[in-house]
C-alpha cells in the first residue's frame, strides 16, 4: 500500500515528470522487443494521468486509507490559470497516527480531493481539516472537504436552495396549490437532515393553509 501511495502521490504531483519517464521506459522496451507499436501506449498514458492521475490517488487514499487530520500553512497564488481561475501552491502539516507532523504540499491541479466532483475546493489556510492517507506515507492525503467545518456549512447552504426557490413561488402567489406543495415538500427535506426552528414555524403554517 506504501508503494502504491507512493507511485500515486508521484503520478499526479509530477505530471511532466510522468510522461518523460513513461517516454523512457516505452522507447527501451521497443527497443529491447524490438516492437515499436510499444510507443503508441506513450499519448493515451500521458493523457489518462493528467486528466484523472488525482481522482485515482483520492479514491486510493479514501478507500484504504485512515483518517487524521491536516493544516494548511501556505497558500501562494502562482501566475498560472484554470478555468479563469489563478492556481494556489499549498504547504500543509499532516497529523500521524504519534500525534506529530509531517509537512506536504499539493496544489490547486494536484489536490486529491474526496468525493470526486466537478470541482476544486480546498480549505482554509491555518484551520484543520480532515484528510486520509497510507500510513507510513503521511505525505500523501486525500482531502475529505464534505467532512469539513467548511464543507458542511457549503452543503447546507447548497440544500437551502430548493427551500428558498420554493419559497419565492408561493410568496408570489400563495393561493397556488402546487406552489404550496413544493414548499411544503421543500421544507420537510430539509428538515430531514438539519433542525431549523423558523423552517419547523413556516412547515407548521403551511400545514394549517393546506387544511
Amino acid at each position: 500500500m506504501i508503494f502504491i501511495s507512493k507511485l500515486l502521490f508521484f503520478t499526479s504531483h509530477h505530471g511532466f515528470l510522468t510522461v518523460i519517464i513513461l517516454f523512457a521506459f516505452f522507447v527501451l522496451l521497443s527497443a529491447l522487443t524490438k516492437k515499436w507499436w510499444f510507443l503508441l501506449s506513450i499519448l493515451p498514458l500521458s493523457i489518462a494521468n493528467g486528466i484523472g492521475g488525482q481522482f485515482l490517488n483520492a479514491w486510493f487514499l479514501n478507500k484504504y486509507g485512515i483518517e487524521s487530520t491536516a493544516i494548511i500553512t501556505s497558500d501562494i497564488q502562482t501566475n498560472s490559470t484554470l478555468n479563469d481561475e489563478y492556481i494556489h501552491d499549498y504547504e500543509a502539516i499532516v497529523k500521524k497516527q504519534d500525534g506529530k507532523y509531517i509537512t506536504t504540499f499539493f496544489s490547486t491541479t494536484t489536490a486529491a480531493i474526496y468525493p470526486i466532483e466537478n470541482a476544486i475546493r480546498i480549505p482554509q489556510k491555518e484551520k484543520p481539516f480532515p484528510v486520509k492517507f497510507i500510513p507510513g506515507y503521511e505525505k500523501n492525503i486525500v482531502i475529505l472537504y464534505q467532512e469539513s467545518e467548511e464543507g458542511k456549512m457549503l452543503l447546507k447552504y447548497e440544500k437551502r436552495a430548493p427551500v428558498e426557490k420554493a419559497r419565492i413561488q408561493y410568496e408570489a402567489d400563495p393561493k397556488n396549490q402546487e406552489f404550496i406543495r413544493e414548499y411544503s415538500t421543500a421544507l420537510k427535506n430539509y428538515l430531514k437532515e438539519y433542525e431549523d426552528l423558523e423552517y419547523e414555524k413556516k412547515l407548521h403554517e403551511l400545514d394549517i393553509h393546506e387544511e
